[in-house]
């Protein structure tokens, strides 16, 4: 099976698994002549059922024939399962009820905030220009730092090793010196743009000579680096429109849905009751705003990675980037 095929036969077996769940028990509802495309011991599978499927798998059109046969032995599959399940009577099962009435209600307040949400205006050209002027760094004064690195154990980076770093003159003397020691290590290389840097690091990368030795720690393991060399890579704003495009339109998505969280939360009645170890209450605009709006993207893309540094990237610096 290749691998198109294998990911539509996933699709089909788990995309609305909890609108197939909720269904368990129910009767089936009455289906018009004609839309039925098999019968599967008495319960059909419908044109409108074959539909949703092939709308959240979205294969190319080139594809879509073939998508339709594989859906549809998907749904097959999948009613074969439901059967069984009912059989075991496993949509009574406390933690299928739980798992279903939580699918349902992410499913209907990701509804409503798309109904109140979903008809934001994509952003002008104006408002692309303004971000690519105010955000030089990530576009027209874009640097490209090219490092190597040594991986070692957190716990090899004894005081000794710190030492031998700060008399050597390369990171391969530093190589040298831990195969001496019997310390494991693996050699890498990576590449990285101020835009994909939180800013305060791309600040203190631009102002190390070519050459200088410094070590990230990342948990259990640490990389000893040395920047081989800094490059201008500046983006145009043609480059990066249609990223920034997208980033400024989710990114007022996810202002709008926060927004109406916090206006419901104004005016609605909620008490915190039995919290464990007098745990504080969750901010306003937490959880349901996170499921309900649609996703930031971590950084504007363009052009080999150009784009605003994540909050991710910002804790992790250079970390553990291969």
């Amino acid at each position: 099976m290749n691998k198109n095929k294998h990911k539509l036969m996933c699709a089909g077996l788990v995309i609305a698994a909890a609108t197939a769940l909720s269904a368990c028990g129910e009767k089936a509802a009455e289906k018009k002549p004609g839309q039925t495309l098999a019968s599967v011991n008495g319960e059909e599978i419908t044109v409108l059922q074959l539909n949703e499927e092939l709308n959240r798998a979205g294969p190319a059109v080139a594809q879509q024939e073939a998508a339709r046969k594989q859906l549809l032995e998907a749904l097959i599959d999948r009613q074969l399962l439901q059967n069984e399940a009912n059989k075991e009577k496993l949509d009574r099962d406390p933690k299928v009820v739980q798992a279903i009435e939580r699918a349902k209600a992410l499913i209907v307040a990701q509804a409503y905030m798309q109904k109140r949400v979903g008809n934001v205006p994509r952003p002008t050209k104006e408002e692309v220009e303004a971000y690519y002027s105010q955000n030089p760094q990530f576009f027209a004064n874009r640097k490209t730092f090219d490092m190597r690195q040594l991986v070692v154990a957190t716990r090899d980076v004894t005081d000794e090793v710190k030492k031998a770093m700060d008399g050597a003159k390369s990171l391969e003397e530093v190589a040298v010196w831990l195969e001496s020691n019997g310390v494991k290590f693996q050699r890498g290389q990576l590449t990285r743009t101020s835009a994909e840097l939180p800013p305060e690091l791309s600040q203190r990368l631009l102002a190390m000579p070519k050459g200088q030795l410094f070590i990230i720690r990342e948990g259990d393991r640490s990389m000893l680096i040395s920047i081989a060399d800094t490059r201008e890579s500046p983006v145009t704003v043609e480059q990066a429109s249609a990223q920034i495009e997208q980033f400024l339109f989710n990114k007022k998505n996810k202002e709008l849905a926060e927004a109406e969280v916090k206006r419901l939360r104004s005016t609605a009645k909620i008490e915190y009751m039995n919290q464990p170890g007098g745990a504080a209450p969750a901010p306003a605009g937490g959880a349901a705003a996170t499921a309900a709006a649609p996703a930031e993207p971590a950084a504007v893309q363009a052009d080999a990675g150009a784009g605003a540094p994540s909050s991710d990237a910002a804790a992790r610096g250079v970390a553990g980037l291969k």
